[in-house]
């Protein structure tokens, strides 16, 4: 990892602002490998200095991953122009500058979002062509019909010439099922269902990849991915 700016690297961590970092060295507070840091502009390797605020070993992750639950009514956005986003539920203590979700769920749905600030592994997890699935509990407002569940996992086109790849259908009683798809177009199994005669009347993410919501977790509430847990959201 190249080196940065000790002031840089330790407000980026989202911790402490660039002025309680300046703040900090003025008053001798910050050491690096043993050695009181003097400027902000001395120049550190996050992966082999040994950094220290007030004594404590201050640990830098390059990036970050947080499982929310979201609940409705919230704006999958960094930015909900006055509406309330899905960023503003990170708490304090895991918030970082540039966070944002991973892909969107529609203001009524609930469920996984994933909130990062590491571009690359979203692109990756959200691009077509890397087929991650994402698994939705579906309730219905009539019955799902053999011939429905048929035409949803042999892949679908719309009338407007949109289409929609096979999906994978697992009924759970006669108005709801778990639906798994690879893909994350406008609405899609809003408009899925509707294609086929039928309305979604709740909708909900369950799964990412091989990961699963965390139950533990309440509306509104999120924690940290674990790095083993991130492997999980790449498996086919």
């Amino acid at each position: 990892m190249k080196k940065e700016r000790i002031d840089k690297l330790i407000a980026g961590s989202g911790k402490l602002s660039r002025k309680d970092v300046i703040g900090l060295i003025s008053h001798g507070d910050v050491e690096v490998n043993g050695k009181t840091v003097k400027s902000g502009s001395e120049k550190v390797d996050a992966e082999t200095d040994e950094i220290r605020v007030r004594g404590e070993i201050f640990t830098i992750k390059k990036h970050i991953y947080i499982m929310l639950n979201k609940p409705k009514g919230v704006v999958s956005a960094s930015d909900g122009k006055g509406e309330k986003t899905v960023c503003d539920l990170v708490p304090e203590e895991l918030m970082r500058r540039g966070l944002f979700p991973a892909g969107r769920l529609d203001k009524d749905t609930t469920g996984f979002v994933l909130i990062t600030d590491d571009g690359e592994f979203a692109h990756r997890i959200l691009s077509p062509k890397n087929h991650i699935d994402k698994t939705y509990v579906v309730s219905l407002r009539d019955n799902i019909e053999d011939e429905a569940v048929s035409v949803l996992e042999n892949g679908i086109t719309l009338r407007d010439g949109t289409t929609f790849l096979p999906s994978k259908i697992k009924i759970l009683s006669d108005k709801e099922c778990e639906i798994t798809i690879c893909e994350g177009k406008y609405h899609q199994i809003k408009r899925m269902f509707c294609a086929v005669g039928n309305k979604v009347v709740d909708l909900r993410r369950i799964k990412m990849g091989g990961l699963f919501l965390d139950e533990k977790l309440k509306d509104g509430e999120c924690r940290e991915i674990t790095a083993d847990e991130l492997t999980l959201i790449t498996e086919k």
